[in-house]
C-alpha cells in the first residue's frame, strides 16, 4: 500500500467549500428532490469547461453513452468507463474531466456509459448495463466494428463499486479479461457493519453528511429498506464486492482519500484481494475529498493522482 502525502492549499479550500454549499442546499428536500438537485449538480460539473477531447454521443442502439476521444487516442486501445453518483446520480457528462484526463493519459478511446440509476430503475439493471457494455466495448470501437488491442475498465465510488463487480463477472463467465481495472474512491461493501460505524465521517465533506442521516435509522429497517430501493441484497457480492471471490483479478490500481468514509472497506478489498493472489495496489491520498479527481485541473492532486494512474497503466501494458 502506498502512503501519498498531500498538502492542503486554496484550490482544496474552494472545493471543501463548494461541497459544502451544495449539501446545504440539499438540506430539507424531500427525497425525490434531492436526487434531482444532485442530477443538476452533477451535469453542471461540466459545464463550460475546455475540453482537448471530442465528445462523440452514441446514438444507434448501441450502449447508451458517449465516446470521449482525445488527440491521439488509439481505436484499438479502449476503456470502459462507469461513473460514480450513488446510483441515482450521475452521467457520461458529469464526469467529462475525468474521463477527458483518462483517455489523454491512456491514449485510449473512452467509452463513458449511461448506465440505468435508481430509484427508474433496479441496482441490477446498472449491473447488466456494464456487463453489456463491456462484452460490446470488446469488439466495436468509436468507428465500427474491430477488436481491441488494450482494454481497461474504471469507475469512481458507486462506478467504481461496478468496476470491482465487472472483473468478477468477466472471470466468473469466462470471457477475455480487461487488462487492467481503475477503482477511484469505490464502494466495496453495503453491509451493514460498513454503514453503522465508518471511520471519518466528520473528515468526509463529501459523503459524511448523507451518511449521518442514516445513522438513526435502526439497523432492520435500514437492511430492508437498502434492499428495497436497491431490489437487491446488501450481501450480494454484485452490490459489495469484498464480500465475492477475489482470487484472478487483472492488474487493479486503487486510489482513495485517507480521509473518506469508503478508505477502511478498500482497505479491506486490497487486502483480501491480495491475499488471494489478485494484483490489486492501493494508494492512499491524505486530505482529499472522495474522489477528488473529478476537480482536475485546479487541484494539484487531482493531476497528481491521474499522473499515478498514467504510471501504474505503462507498468500493465505489455503491447
Amino acid at each position: 500500500m502506498s502512503k501519498i502525502p498531500t498538502s492542503s492549499g486554496a484550490a482544496r479550500e474552494l472545493v471543501l467549500a463548494k461541497i459544502n454549499e451544495i449539501h446545504s442546499e440539499a438540506e430539507g428536500l424531500p427525497v425525490r428532490g434531492r436526487i434531482a438537485f444532485y442530477r443538476r449538480v452533477m451535469d453542471s460539473l461540466s459545464d463550460g469547461m475546455v475540453l482537448a477531447s471530442q465528445i462523440r454521443p452514441v446514438t444507434n442502439g448501441e450502449p447508451r453513452g458517449e465516446w470521449v476521444l482525445a488527440p491521439g487516442a488509439i481505436s484499438s486501445r479502449r476503456m470502459l468507463y462507469i461513473h460514480g453518483g450513488g446510483w441515482s446520480a450521475g452521467s457520461p457528462k458529469s464526469h467529462r474531466a475525468i474521463t477527458d484526463r483518462l483517455s489523454r493519459l491512456a491514449r485510449a478511446c473512452v467509452f463513458a456509459i449511461d448506465y440505468r440509476l435508481l430509484p427508474e430503475h433496479s441496482y441490477l439493471d446498472g449491473v447488466i448495463d456494464c456487463q453489456h457494455a463491456y462484452c460490446w466495448l470488446r469488439d466495436n470501437g468509436p468507428d465500427g466494428p474491430s477488436a481491441a488491442k488494450f482494454m481497461v475498465i474504471a469507475g469512481d465510488s458507486a462506478g467504481g463499486s461496478h468496476t470491482l463487480a465487472l472483473i468478477a463477472w468477466i472471470r466468473d463467465q469466462g470471457l477475455t479479461a480487461p487488462d487492467a481495472a481503475l477503482a477511484l474512491s469505490p464502494t466495496t461493501d453495503l453491509m451493514l457493519s460498513s454503514l453503522r460505524n465508518p471511520a471519518n465521517l466528520d473528515a468526509d465533506a463529501m459523503l459524511g453528511p448523507i451518511i449521518k442521516r442514516l445513522a438513526w435509522i435502526p439497523a432492520p429497517i435500514l437492511w430492508c429498506g437498502l434492499a428495497l430501493t436497491m431490489r437487491a441484497l446488501p450481501s450480494n457480492p454484485l452490490v459489495s464486492p469484498l464480500r465475492g471471490d477475489l482470487h484472478h483479478l487483472p492488474p487493479t490500481l486503487i486510489q482513495v482519500s485517507e480521509s473518506e468514509a469508503l478508505l477502511d472497506s478498500a482497505q479491506q478489498y486490497a487486502a483480501k484481494a491480495q491475499a488471494a493472489g489478485s494484483i490489486v495496489e492501493i494508494e492512499t491520498w491524505a486530505d482529499m475529498v472522495h474522489v477528488w479527481h473529478i476537480f482536475t485541473p485546479p487541484l494539484l492532486e487531482a493531476e497528481q493522482a491521474f499522473e499515478h494512474i498514467g504510471e501504474f497503466l505503462k507498468r500493465v501494458d505489455t503491447r
